[in-house]
Parts: structure tokens; sequence; C-alpha cells
């Protein structure tokens, strides 16, 4: 029997015309007929698809769920254990996009590139001035790195080629990181040393609000908050306190919580702080390179192979 599979409606069927030869595809949990939910064996899942308990308990036969994502909180990974389900997940592909977008918001939250572009299409630019729009010069400042993974990683070679001093902080020590000239410093140290704090950590409970009011007070006065990581890692409201009284220069979002962020949110007026929509990997060639690897471990969950990128090997 041909494998049923489910996947997105929002990924372009061509990124995954690999699954046509081999699976029975259908697009979209609700295009399932009910009598049909017991065939499903893999699932192509989102970040903003919540798999928990209750989709499970829908698909019986489930073998395989397979996230177009790095990260994967959307998945309840216990409940995923328990019935012997594998998860993927597509690491490493957007590393580079996710480190060039990190460096586009902190270019543009230095050099405050939002206020004057809005200024410039609103009729607020009316002259050349000495002292309009002055941001910060990044040769000599300091990078901090809250987690140096890949992306933080591939973000300190960037920072260095700008001449940024780079420090981290991390559970492990990385010998290569000495490439960078990057130190480990403790966390709180990293706060109050940092003129960008750029997070790059995953979703779990222990960085869930990690960036919370007590630690925005020991930032630098006048740095600037990157996250490019998820939303959740920030108090929203404590940084738009921090924001409001100028302790913070500025602040530069591609996560929020919730996603998306109510257009009415006041972080959208905050000064210095410039949000958009989760696009840490969004360049065409990374997301296909995505979906490629999130066919190729659907492809084997559902035939009952190891997964070439497995989170839960089930």
């Amino acid at each position: 029997m041909t494998p049923l599979v489910v996947v997105p409606p929002e990924v372009p069927g061509d990124w995954l015309a690999s699954l046509d030869a081999e699976c029975e595809v259908i697009v979209g949990l609700d295009a399932v007929p009910a009598p049909r939910l017991s065939e499903v064996v893999g699932l192509l899942s989102l970040l903003t698809m919540p798999v928990g308990p209750g989709l499970l308990a829908r698909l019986p036969a489930l073998r395989v769920v397979s996230n177009m994502a790095v990260g994967h909180d959307n998945i309840e990974l216990e409940a995923c254990a328990a019935r012997n389900i594998a998860v993927g997940n597509t690491p490493g592909v957007l590393t580079d996009a996710t480190a060039d977008l990190t460096m586009a918001l902190l270019l543009a939250s230095a050099r405050r590139l939002d206020e004057a572009a809005s200024d410039a299409r609103e009729g607020r630019w009316h002259t050349w001035t000495p002292d309009g729009w002055l941001g910060v010069s990044l040769r000599g400042t300091t990078l901090g790195i809250v987690g140096l993974g890949k992306i933080g990683y591939a973000v300190g070679e960037r920072a260095r080629g700008f001449g940024m001093q780079i420090c981290y902080a991390s559970r492990s020590d990385h010998p290569e990181a000495e490439e960078l000239g990057a130190r480990r410093v403790a966390f709180d140290e990293l706060l109050a040393r940092a003129d960008f704090v750029s997070l790059h950590v995953p979703l779990t409970p222990e960085t869930q609000g990690m960036i919370n009011r007590d630690a925005l007070a020991r930032m630098k006065p006048g740095a600037i908050l990157i996250n490019t990581a998820r939303g959740s890692i920030v108090d929203q409201d404590a940084l738009l306190d921090a924001l409001r009284a100028g302790r913070l220069r500025g602040a530069a979002l591609d996560v929020t919580s919730p996603e998306p962020l109510p257009p009415d949110h006041p972080l959208f007026a905050a000064p210095g702080c410039l949000i958009v929509p989760h696009i840490g990997s969004a360049t065409e060639s990374t997301r296909r390179r995505m979906a490629e690897l999130a066919c190729m471990n659907l492809l084997a969950g559902v035939h009952g192979q190891p997964l070439p990128h497995a989170v839960v090997r089930g």
C-alpha cells in the first residue's frame, strides 16, 4: 500500500515533489476524509502547527513527524516518543541565512535605518544636519552572543569582519571560538559588557523568559538587543519598559510572542524597536533546502528507516 502523508498547504508544491513518487500526498489535515485519518503515516509540519496528544490521537498509524524547521517547540516530543513516532528537523541549512539577518538587524538598529527611512518617506527629511539620525559605529564595540551554536558562531564570523569584539555565554566552552577572538564569560558579565546582545538559544523551560526585567536592568546602558531565536525568550513587557525609559538604545526582533504580533502592540511604536515577521531563514535557496530535508526525513520515517536528522528516533 502506498503510504499516505499529509503536508501543509503553505509549502509550495514543487518544493515537495520528491514525495510524489513514493507517497500519496494530501495537502492539509482538513482535506483528509475522516475515515482516512487512520491511514496517515507521515506528517510534514511547520512551526505554526502544534503537534500534541490531541492531534496524535486522530492519527493512530502515524510513524513520523517531519518539522520544516530547526526548532521543534511546536511538537510535544514526549507524546511522540511514547507512541514511537519519529520526529525530524532541518538543522544546518538555515545557519547562514539567519546569521545574515542577524547582522542586518544589528546594522539597521545601530544606524537607525528604520527611523531614517520612515522620516524620508513621510516628509520629515528637510535637509542634511550634522546631528541627524546619529547611530553607532560598529568597530571596537562588543557583541555578546548568548548561545554559541552554529548560528551564533556564524554571527561571530560576520561581526569580526566589522571589527567588533566578541564574547559569548554558553553552557559549555567552545575552543573554536578562539578563531574569532571570542572569550567565554558568565551571562551576567556579558550583559554588563556588551553593546549588542544577540540571542541564539533554543526555547526550553530554562531559556523561556531569560531576558526578563532583571536581565534587561543588568544590560549596559544604551545597548541594543537582537533576537532571532524565539520570541518567548524575551519578556516583552519588560523590554517595552526598558525602551521607553531609554535604558536601551534599541531592539531588533525577528521573533515575537505571539506571532504575528498584533499591529497595535505597543512594541511597534517603542523608541528604537525594529520588528520583522520571522524571516530568519527567508531566502529561496534556504527554504527550498529546508523542504528537501523535511521530505528526506518524512520518506525515511514512513519506510521505517532512521531519519537523517532525528530529534526523536521513534
